[in-house]
């Protein structure tokens, strides 16, 4: 009768989903971390169709979630047409991207920048009246409190006619400009900074809450200025982003942990000082490692990966002092497909490899994608890892000083590591690293040209020289740019392609043509 009643024990814990070892009983606690999300960022780079499904295949694989989708200018707003850009997907196909996503068990939850990081909305001057300055467009006026409420009533209800998750995340970072306007300084001088964004928030959050979704919100100003924090809805949702910093860098952290409200966390494998010519691969590999058991540590309910493909702040091009003609981004960065290693690092940690170092995690992943030994991932890992600097005006930024000439000898070093490694597997993502290495060398080749046709001693009987050097990096531009189309033709579009390869080498043409006059 023991013998049996110590089964049926057993058997109990098993359908509950306990383990059992001898004479303990091992309680395998359930995960804290509900929401396991990834963000896609399609404000530049705008993702094909088909690359967007393989990519949330791979994630819904991978036991992923929820993609939060910041469609900014890629979303077709019924009632907004001037909002879409010319890489907009239609209605039917964010309905599909949605109804796939959900086949493989995925909400999708749609972001709508609702403070900051508007400029592709108040480019155009329907808006005008909204904006918070009338040459910066980054930001609306939040003492414009009816305009706003009645266009993001507009939008959000358009999103939740093909979005289907109980979430819509409003945005709300990186408000630079609060307080700037001749109203909003009136108005902080009399309620303070705190109340002015809150206000604001709150509105859009009312609005969200009333079309019966959470709203969503990011964390950074809230941290700064949390004084009205208790403002919102409780079902508000903050997400905590933290690209490797302290967590009081953007204020009190303690402040948000105790306000009440369900907290997300946010690592990135894109995000400053990445651009065309540098990625700071080890920074992302150690903000994976070290903010997801924090963020577990610390009970945030979900978590989720951001991937920037520009840091949000645009470079106006105006035909007069107030006719605008476009917007481009200040800084891009390599395609998201060139990142897959980041991609998997944070999949393997969110699922519960939280013991790995990244040493072990490059080594095991090595082995099995490229076939590479151990001795082989540590020098594909050294060129990864290598002096991730840039130059400005000249001058490396660096912890320690180090010339131009000696930031592209390593680089170089780095892309001839890499050359010499040879996958016996995914050839062509290993090649993205070959790229992104190349494209460095390339750019750190004309920054030594810059930086000595700048210094006091460069005359023009030294022109010919570097014209000749010159000639010889746009012969390499031809073939890096070659390259970049090759391997990304399947994820971007043509057109976006060619306007990322432009927009990379403008400097040295620039600089080329300037020294061709002199000869």
């Amino acid at each position: 009768m023991k013998t049996f009643l110590q089964r049926g024990f057993i058997l109990f814990l098993l359908i509950a989903g306990l383990s059992f070892s001898g004479s303990a009983i091992n309680f395998k606690p359930a995960d804290s971390v509900q929401i396991k999300g990834f963000h896609l960022d399609m404000r530049i780079q705008v993702m094909k169709l088909p690359a967007l499904k393989r990519f949330a295949l791979n994630l819904g694989k991978n036991g992923i979630n929820t993609i939060i989708m910041e469609w900014e200018g890629s979303y077709p707003f019924a009632k907004e047409p001037l909002i879409a850009n010319r890489y907009a997907y239609s209605r039917e196909e964010v309905r599909d991207f949605v109804r796939y996503c959900n086949s493989l068990h995925i909400q999708v939850i749609p972001l709508q920048q609702s403070f900051g990081h508007v400029e592709y909305i108040l480019r155009n001057y329907k808006y005008a009246a909204l904006r918070e300055d009338q040459k910066d467009f980054s930001q609306v006026c939040p003492s414009e409190p009816e305009l706003n409420k009645k266009l993001f009533t507009s939008l959000y209800t358009d999103l939740v006619s093909t979005h289907n998750s109980p979430y819509i995340h409003i945005g709300g970072d990186e408000t630079y400009l609060l307080g700037h306007c001749e109203k909003c300084k009136k108005r902080a001088a009399e309620i303070g900074l705190s109340r002015l964004y809150f206000d604001h928030i709150k509105m859009l959050c009312d609005i969200v809450a009333g079309l019966g979704k959470r709203p969503i919100v990011w964390a950074d100003i809230a941290l700064k200025y949390p004084n009205y924090i208790s403002l919102l809805p409780k079902e508000t949702v903050f997400v905590d982003w933290n690209y490797g910093w302290d967590v009081n860098h953007f204020g009190d952290h303690a402040k948000l942990l105790k306000s009440g409200y369900e907290i997300w966390g946010s690592p990135a494998i894109r995000s400053y000082p990445d651009n065309y010519f540098l990625t700071d691969w080890q920074k992302h590999f150690n903000n994976i490692r070290d903010f997801i058991p924090l963020s577990r540590k610390l009970g945030y309910k979900g978590i989720v990966m951001t991937s920037w493909s520009t840091s949000g702040v645009y470079s106006s091009l105006f035909e007069s002092e107030d006719e605008l003609i476009d917007l481009y981004a200040i800084r891009h960065v390599y395609p998201l497909n060139g990142f897959n290693i980041l991609v998997n690092y944070y999949l393997s940690t969110l699922n519960g490899d939280r013991k790995l170092t990244n040493d072990q995690f490059i080594t095991n992943y090595c082995s099995s994608r490229y076939g590479l030994n151990p001795q082989q991932a540590m020098q594909f890992k050294n060129a990864l890892f290598a002096t991730p600097y840039n130059v400005v005006h000249g001058k490396v930024i660096s912890p320690k000083e180090i010339t131009v000439n000696q930031l592209l000898d390593s680089a170089t070093n780095a892309l001839n590591m890499l050359k010499s490694l040879k996958p016996i597997r995914e050839e062509q993502e290993f090649r993205h690293y070959v790229l992104m290495a190349g494209i460095r060398v390339y750019y750190l080749t004309c920054m030594t040209i810059e930086t000595e046709v700048n210094s006091p001693g460069f005359s023009a009987d030294q022109v010919p020289v570097y014209l000749t050097k010159l000639d010889k990096l746009l012969a390499d531009e031809q073939k890096l740019s070659a390259a970049f189309i090759a391997l990304n033709k399947d994820f971007l579009y043509k057109s976006a392609l060619d306007e990322e390869n432009l927009l990379r080498s403008q400097k040295i043409h620039v600089l080329y043509n300037r020294l061709a006059k002199i000869k």
